[in-house]
């Protein structure tokens, strides 16, 4: 099965992630197929707590991908940022 979640990266207490599509079966930081995007918890000032090409990630889900929870989170709020603009 092919899922949509995070992978991290980082240094220590300073963490990073980037939203992946992968197979299930690999490890959480191991090989993937395709990097849509990034999250940045500790972002502060101009910097970009996130970023998703939300094309891409429709594509993946409508060919079956299974996103994790907090990524549909994030494609969810994406798609509203969108919407906005």
């Amino acid at each position: 099965m092919v899922t949509i979640r995070l992978a991290r990266a980082g240094s220590k207490k300073r963490p990073f992630y980037h939203i992946v599509v992968t197979d299930a079966k690999k490890p959480r930081d191991g090989a993937f197929i395709e990097r849509l995007g990034y999250i940045n918890p500790v972002a502060a000032g101009q910097e970009a707590p996130y970023k998703l090409d939300l094309q891409r990630s429709k594509q993946w889900i409508e060919k079956g991908a299974q996103p994790t929870q907090r990524v549909a989170n994030l494609i969810r709020e994406a798609e509203r940022a969108e919407q906005a603009a």
